[in-house]
């Protein structure tokens, strides 16, 4: 890798990390973090993008407040919201995946993110629900979307919609 694209993942490493501590607190707090990681992959390409969110989840995992709410560590990871940020490491897998296949057309970015937003919201809510379970008992699958991926839907599409504008618009114009 050239210095170029190892400054360009560190910069999309932190932008997620503040785009995380944007942050209004609820059982899965809403952050701009979703809308930085679609704009990492968009404008960084796969390889890029996906390191990118990786650096951002080791940064955490080792302690530095990087997570929503200024947190770090392990635990959050373990916690009940670890499973959407791991989630989205899958995301830009998919996203990766399907513009390395199909190109990088405005449609195909679009499924894409929406593809990825379905993966974090996938492995997330699973993630919720086995931590839920095994600290507080039982809880229906209604009850987790309802907390955690229905109140979600309109801001995260509205988040890949600007992501989306802004790779189409930025992509070529700046250093990558």
């Amino acid at each position: 890798m050239k210095t170029k694209d190892l400054t360009l993942i560190a910069l999309f490493s932190v932008l997620i990390a503040i785009c995380s501590w944007i942050s209004i607190p609820s059982a899965v707090p809403f952050t701009l973090q979703t809308f930085a990681v679609f704009l990492a992959v968009g404008l960084l390409g796969g390889k890029r993008g996906t390191l990118s969110i990786l650096t951002y989840i080791l940064l955490g995992t080792l302690g530095v407040p990087v997570f929503a709410n200024f947190t770090g560590g392990v635990g959050v990871l373990l916690g009940s919201t670890g499973g959407y940020i791991l989630g989205f490491l899958g995301s830009a897998i998919i996203l990766w995946t399907i513009t390395r296949i199909f190109g990088e057309k405005t449609g195909v970015l679009a499924i894409g993110m929406v593809a990825g937003a379905l993966v974090y919201y996938t492995f997330g809510t699973v993630w919720f629900m086995m931590v839920y379970i095994r600290t507080h008992g039982a809880v229906s699958l209604l009850t987790v979307l309802t907390w955690c991926v229905f109140p979600f839907i309109i801001p995260d599409l509205i988040k890949i919609l600007l992501a989306l504008f802004l790779t189409k618009k930025l992509k070529g114009r700046i250093l990558v």
